[in-house]
């Protein structure tokens, strides 16, 4: 039986819920995840909506995702990711505000292990281990925050 995994985590960012969605948008995480560059498959411009398609990665991380739900007025998103050399699942990612510059995110993975490197690659997404990767999200954003807000992924 194939391994499955469903975590969340909440973080709190320094902007109005608008602009924080935005921030975890492919093009968003551009600006502040390391070596995150998607190659855009459809549309080819790296326009953010409902089923987008684009690729990240390489080798056995190749992941190819697909933005199912995109919902600018609830702010929330859902994504199908799946490495097919070991893994696969969803992505949600919601937003609330919690005033006119803080924002609630709340991050949620469902992910599948596909064989053995799968069942592996699920034990950097379990219990703290999660956490401390969404809160490391938090500390990024934290650190680009004028460049983030300033740039025109809005």
């Amino acid at each position: 039986m194939a391994h499955r995994l469903n975590v969340s985590h909440r973080i709190v960012v320094d902007a109005a819920v608008d602009q924080a969605f935005m921030f975890f948008t492919p093009a968003g995480e551009e600006l502040w995840v390391d070596g995150w560059t998607p190659v855009y498959v459809y549309p080819r411009d790296g326009r953010t909506e409902a089923g987008m398609v684009f690729i990240t990665g390489q080798g056995d991380e190749r992941t190819i995702w697909t933005l199912t739900d995109f919902d600018r007025e609830a702010h929330r998103s859902c994504y199908l990711r799946c490495t097919p050399a070991s893994r696969t699942g969803r992505v949600e990612v919601r937003c609330v505000a919690l005033d006119e510059a803080r924002t609630e995110v709340w991050v949620s993975y469902e992910l599948t292990a596909l064989n053995a490197a799968g069942e592996q690659a699920l034990e950097g997404y379990e219990g703290e281990r999660f956490a401390a990767m969404i809160d490391d999200w938090a500390r990024k954003i934290a650190a680009c925050r004028e460049l983030l807000l300033a740039a025109s992924i809005c």
